[in-house]
């Protein structure tokens, strides 16, 4: 006890001055507290009830001679009394006991009121004899319920239980010792205790403590020690604990027996509980003064202490601790507010006396850090560094970790510092600064355990408790790689732990078979990110991969084959860019693409991709700058060089042999293109497999007159397949061409060898050789006339008379032949004609004598009536039926040159058909001939002419 510091952590309230009201006249004999009042008995029977300071409210007689106890209860607001009444017969005690409902009150008289009594009740009876009363208690079970036990002098304890406004009770008796001298039985404490369904009772008496199981019938005893306490010295903690004070000591009792005990000297005058505080008022003989301590048992420390008079009785209620004096004074003691009492604490730098005050006051987590947070700052001015972060630690979720972290970053502090950003990222509160910061502390110390065991460790779900991109920098830039791909690997960053692999260790075999190991679209994301590394050192095995993503090798195997899930399959297109500096190998890979899936939906991309590249002069090939002179001297041999001296192979054979190299590459590759143009080019098709004008521009860039000359060809686009044969004056392959596409015949273009004649005249140079060649094909197919040639050829100065010499001459022999067959035609024509009209005059002034003796259509004899025509054919009129004008047998021929005629003059009409012959007409001049003699373009007319006759005599037609 002397030990113990001593606080004010209470401070007495109504400036100190309280007492008893004057209203109360009676002397205090008992006092009761609960639902916000205090409530006073007296020697006289009265009942009074205080307010809040001890002001009274008001008071009433509850029995006529005094009050001996009395209990307020807490769950109805009912008042129970015991004291003394007047005697009405000799045979009945005057002590009863009476309970009050203090909130129905009933008028009495004009001024006064008092409580409705609800019941009244006899104690002693003729089964339990009367004895003087030393202590009473009251238990509301389940109100109205009461369990009343009321100790008495004589060792034995009347209990009443029941209804008592309704007279529903039962009485039992319970003795404490019936062996012993009831002179030293007497009852001075009693107490409840309640767990669960089992209720018990305590029994204290001078010499002994009892414990009774009411919940059993009869109630077992069972005896606890066999020393006791006297009255007033015993009470009851909030954890239903017994607490008895005896002169040396006051102690705990449990249901199993005496519990701790705490050696306060002294003569405990009062004992009593008040929020976890032990209240004790001890008479100090020596000096004849009484001590008010209060304990705070959990921290060992005094809470307040002071001197106090006599004491009569302890209460407590509003929050205050009431101790009323035996002059009727009262003392009101109250607890100070938490900050104030670690203020005090803080002064005296008690810092562990403040974290025991706010833990075992249940303080919130935050005032509990904000004291941790000052001992550590205070720990830590004393440079107990140590100690310092304990403290610190315990504050981890409240206070601001960079508060902590600023204080220990000084090198020699920085074992502080890792344990303080361990707990950190171990409650899960650490940034990636935070750990940054902690793999910067492990890297430091090279404590290679505890990085293992950071990087390793892991919590109920199975995730990291720090930030992993953050981990995965660190360990990179310390050097510890394997740590960052363990990391890497845990969290699924695929990209990370392969960037590690080919960056910093360079093990691409092992980045490969870890690309192998992902999902598809895991694969797919990892290679575009890293397919440049691993292009450059591992091709092959990097285009397998890519292989087996594209196609439905894999896992597709184990999928089946079908259209919807090939066409979830990434394309080639898609991993272009890994290839930007190795087109070799890109080519590799588009090739086996193409070999193995024909239809792809990307195929338009892919072929143009592959054009570029086998029409490409400038391929690069790293593999071949990276060889070691290995090279075979027999293709060397071959294809013409020279070897030299060792000494000398050294820098200008070694290039030959490369260009040897790019060369036989360079036609294989063109060859492949050109393979590619065309299987890509379809005759089914209207449109390629790639675009069109796109390989066009790489064939013109390129100089790829092969390819080239088979689009222009494939787009029937003519004049520029022998313009192509032009510009590189290959005279053979410009003929070879005209013979294949200029033949009408085959759907070709004749006008090419016009061009090809024209070109041959603006040459400069001696071709005649080829002109004549060229004039056999014109003058085959007549492409142009004579006089066109003779202009077109005139312009080449190195062309004689003799190149065109037989071609003229055998021109004008069929001219001549021809003008000779036109003027026999001509000759004939006139002859016709003067016939014609020779017989034209014959019909219009000489009469026709008709001798036929039959009918032309029915070949019997011709009998009247008759009709004759013209043409000299005769009809019998029955015969002819209804058409008398025309003759059957020449009307037809008559109709068909009719319709000739007006056919013609139609066409004259049509001016658009007119030019139109005219221009698309190698000789316009024989259109236009044909027309006039025709008689289209100058046929005029005299009048209309009736040329047809008809009657009982003759009809006919003519011309």
């Amino acid at each position: 006890m002397y030990q113990w510091r001593k606080f004010d952590f209470f401070e007495e309230k109504y400036g100190g001055k309280s007492s008893i009201p004057e209203e109360v006249t009676g002397k205090t004999e008992c006092c009761s507290s609960g639902r916000g009042k205090v409530v006073v008995g007296c020697d006289d029977g009265t009942v009074s009830l205080l307010d809040r300071g001890l002001k009274f409210n008001f008071g009433f007689q509850a029995h006529s001679n005094s009050v001996l106890f009395l209990q307020h209860l807490k769950q109805r607001n009912f008042l129970v009394t015991v004291g003394q009444d007047e005697q009405i017969s000799p045979q009945q005690s005057a002590v009863c006991l009476k309970v009050f409902d203090l909130d129905k009150m009933e008028p009495e008289g004009t001024s006064t009121t008092s409580p409705d009594c609800i019941g009244i009740l006899r104690i002693f009876t003729n089964q339990f004899p009367e004895a003087k009363i030393t202590s009473f208690i009251v238990l509301e079970e389940a109100p109205p319920i009461l369990l009343i036990a009321i100790g008495l002098d004589n060792g034995c304890i009347y209990c009443i239980k029941g209804d008592i406004a309704r007279e529903r009770i039962t009485r039992f008796k319970l003795e404490v010792d019936s062996f012993s001298d009831k002179s030293h039985c007497s009852i001075t404490g009693l107490g409840y205790r309640v767990d669960g369904q089992a209720l018990q009772l305590f029994a204290v008496t001078p010499n002994l403590v009892s414990l009774f199981g009411l919940q059993n019938q009869p109630p077992r005893r069972q005896t606890l020690d066999q020393i006791g306490g006297n009255v007033n010295s015993v009470t009851m903690s909030d954890r239903s604990e017994l607490i008895i004070g005896r002169p040396e000591a006051v102690y705990f009792y449990e249901v199993d027996g005496r519990g701790p005990c705490w050696a306060f000297e002294g003569e405990k005058r009062f004992i009593g509980w008040f929020r976890g505080y032990l209240l004790c008022v001890i008479a100090d003989q020596r000096v004849g003064k009484n001590t008010f301590n209060i304990y705070d048992l959990k921290n060992r420390l005094i809470a307040h202490s002071l001197v106090v008079k006599e004491v009569s009785h302890m209460l407590c209620e509003w929050g205050n601790i009431i101790l009323i004096m035996t002059d009727k004074s009262a003392l009101c003691v109250g607890e100070k507010d938490m900050e104030s009492k670690l203020d005090m604490l803080y002064k005296k730098n008690l810092y562990t006396v403040a974290i025991n005050l706010v833990q075992s006051q249940h303080a919130d987590a935050a005032a509990t850090a904000e004291v941790l947070r000052k001992y550590g700052d205070h720990l830590y001015s004393k440079q107990d560094y140590d100690e310092a972060m304990a403290q610190y630690i315990h504050t981890i979720g409240h206070l601001e970790p960079s508060y902590v972290i600023q204080k220990f970053l000084d090198a020699q502090r920085i074992y502080n510092l890792t344990n303080y950003l361990e707990k950190l990222h171990e409650k899960g509160l650490a940034s990636k600064d935070h750990t940054t910061l902690l793999l910067n502390c492990y890297t430091k110390l090279k404590d290679v355990e505890k990085l293992n065991l950071f990087i390793k460790s892991e919590d109920g779900v199975g995730e990291h408790k720090f930030d992993v991109e953050t981990a995965i920098r660190v360990c990179r830039a310390a050097n510890y790689h394997e740590h960052a791909m363990y990391v890497a690997k845990k969290a699924g960053r695929h990209e990370l732990y392969l960037k590690i692999l080919l960056e910093d260790l360079g093990r691409y075999d092992e980045a490969l078979q870890y690309i192998s190991s992902l999902e598809p679209s895991q694969a797919g994301v990892t290679i575009k990110e890293y397919g440049k590394i691993l292009i450059e050192h591992k091709p092959v095995e990097t285009i397998d991969i890519l292989m087996r993503l594209c196609t439905e090798d894999g896992e597709s195997a184990k999928r089946g084959s079908s259209s919807t899930y090939i066409s979830m399959l990434p394309s080639p297109v898609d991993f272009l860019n890994i290839f930007i500096h190795h087109p070799q190998s890109l080519m590799d890979f588009l090739e086996k693409y193409t070999n193995k899936v024909k239809d792809s939906a990307a195929q338009v991309e892919i072929h143009n991709t592959l054009l570029e590249l086998y029409l490409s002069n400038d391929l690069n090939f790293p593999s071949i700058s990276q060889e070691n002179n290995g090279v075979d001297l027999s293709l060397i041999a071959r294809s013409g060089a020279v070897l030299v001296s060792k000494a000398e192979s050294n820098g200008k054979v070694i290039a030959d042999r490369k260009d040897i190299y790019k060369d036989k590459d360079c036609l294989e590759r063109r060859e492949k293109g050109l393979h590619l143009l065309k299987i890509a080019w379809p005759s089914d098709l209207e449109h390629p497999l790639y675009d069109v004008d796109l390989a066009i521009i790489l064939c013109e860039m390129d100089a790829f007159k092969e390819g080239l000359l088979y689009l222009y060809e494939k787009m029937k686009l003519y004049k520029e397949v022998i313009a192509c044969y032009m510009q590189a004056h290959d005279h053979e392959g410009l003929i070879a061409c005209c013979k294949r596409l200029g033949d009408s015949g085959k759907g070709g273009d004749p006008t090419l060898w016009a061009d090809l004649l024209k070109y041959f005249g603006e040459l400069g140079e001696d071709c005649s050789k080829e002109v004549k060649e060229v004039l056999t094909y014109i003058e085959r197919d007549d492409i142009l006339p004579p006089i066109i040639v003779l202009q077109t050829l005139s312009r080449n100065p190195c062309l004689t008379l003799s190149v065109i010499k037989d071609y003229i001459a055998r021109k004008l022999e069929r001219e001549s032949k021809l003008i000779e067959e036109d003027r026999r035609a001509i000759d004939k024509y006139q002859e016709d004609t003067l016939t014609m009209r020779k017989e034209i005059q014959d019909l219009r002034t000489n009469a026709r004598i008709f001798q036929l003796s039959k009918c032309t259509a029915c070949t019997f004899t011709l009998d009247l009536p008759a009709v004759h025509f013209m043409c000299m054919h005769s009809f019998h009129q029955r015969c002819l039926g209804d058409n008398e004008k025309e003759c059957p047998e020449c009307a037809p021929e008559y109709r068909s040159v009719m319709e000739m005629k007006r056919g013609l003059e139609q066409n004259s009409k049509d001016q658009d058909r007119f030019f139109q012959q005219v221009k698309s007409s190698k000789d316009g001049f024989s259109v236009i001939a044909e027309y006039f003699g025709k008689g289209v373009i100058s046929k005029t007319s005299n009048g209309p002419t009736d040329t047809n006759r008809s009657g009982s005599t003759s009809s006919g037609n003519g011309f």
